[in-house]
């Protein structure tokens, strides 16, 4: 698989990573075993980037990597961890004492001395502009805490104020088929200041599949039910904030730009992969067959004909409600 420099840090990343928020069983039921069979499938297809969070499982996620990595320790793997949710998301919280214990929990997580990448995992945008926050953080680097860090953020003027700050090695952003605004600015401002990009939400959370209908249901203990209108959280990170009758159409189009041979899913993973400045993308998997059918989207020719299909599908259903937003 395709290796790029994941900004700042100077790491090399697999194009397609794997995000692990569901091997913490947030939402549906993943076992130890299932964990271990998803990443054993996704490294073993070429992936070497892996994104978690703290919050994740409260913290199962982290331990399911721990545990991986103890059974295979010859693996070269970059694991980037996200801290900032275990409490309210408010300025006051961002602080040296909060930083030092979340961190030392993911290091006893993910059984490290020294974390390879931490996220602030989409603090406010005052936090975002805060001198205070990145003098602590570098801090941290300083003392051999972390190698590196970063901003997952939920806008693209989050984004563009995490590039200027010199000591930001990543910027994680939504960016798929049905999130577009990244291209026009905050792309071109990463590749400028060296900073790595992480695209989350591929799918537009499995819109891009082509699986759903507008009768789909979801479990209740999925974001995609109890979050729909952002009742838990930011609801860009749920559909990318596409109205969900709205996206099952727009997603019917984009299957029928699909090529031959490649799947829905790995087609919209292809696209982000080939987006200039995009360092890594992290769809998830829960089950063996998905991570080593997402590692094969690495290799999907993307032609002008999906590129085009994909501006004309954003510019005629999606632009006007989700453009302005995020």
């Amino acid at each position: 698989m395709e290796h790029r420099t994941l900004g700042r840090t100077g790491r090399k990343a697999s194009v397609v990573g794997l995000g692990t928020w569901q091997l913490g069983a947030d939402w549906g039921d993943v076992s130890r075993d299932d964990a271990r069979a998803v990443l054993d499938a996704a490294v073993d297809s070429g992936v070497t980037f892996l994104d978690t969070a703290d919050v994740y499982g409260d913290g199962r996620s982290e331990q399911a990597i721990a545990d991986f990595r103890r059974a295979r320790p010859d693996l070269d793997l970059t694991v980037a961890t996200k801290m900032g949710r275990r409490l309210d998301q408010v300025p006051e919280n961002y602080v040296m004492d909060n930083f030092r214990a979340w961190t030392d929990r993911s290091r006893s997580n993910l059984g490290v001395d020294t974390l390879d990448l931490v996220q602030l995992h989409c603090p406010p945008s005052a936090v975002v502009t805060d001198d205070e926050v990145y003098d602590a953080l570098d801090t941290l680097v300083s003392e051999g805490v972390m190698s590196a860090y970063g901003v997952s953020v939920e806008t693209c003027d989050q984004a563009l104020a995490a590039i200027a700050r010199p000591g930001v090695a990543t910027v994680q952003i939504i960016l798929n088929a049905f999130r577009l605004k990244p291209l026009d600015e905050v792309l071109p401002a990463a590749r400028a200041a060296g900073v790595g990009i992480i695209a989350r939400v591929p799918l537009a959370s499995g819109l891009l599949s082509g699986r759903y209908t507008v009768e789909t249901t979801f479990a209740e203990d999925d974001h995609r039910s109890y979050n729909r209108q952002g009742e838990a959280f930011d609801v860009g990170e749920t559909f990318s904030g596409v109205d969900y009758e709205v996206g099952v159409q727009a997603a019917r189009e984009f299957t029928d730009l699909v090529p031959q041979g490649v799947t829905s899913a790995q087609a919209a993973v292809a696209w982000v992969v080939a987006q200039e400045g995009v360092s890594t993308v992290i769809p998830g998997a829960r089950s063996p067959e998905q991570a080593r059918a997402n590692a094969r989207a690495a290799a999907v020719d993307v032609r002008p004909e999906l590129l085009e299909g994909v501006r004309r599908i954003y510019d005629t259903h999606l632009r006007e409600a989700v453009h302005p937003r995020w």
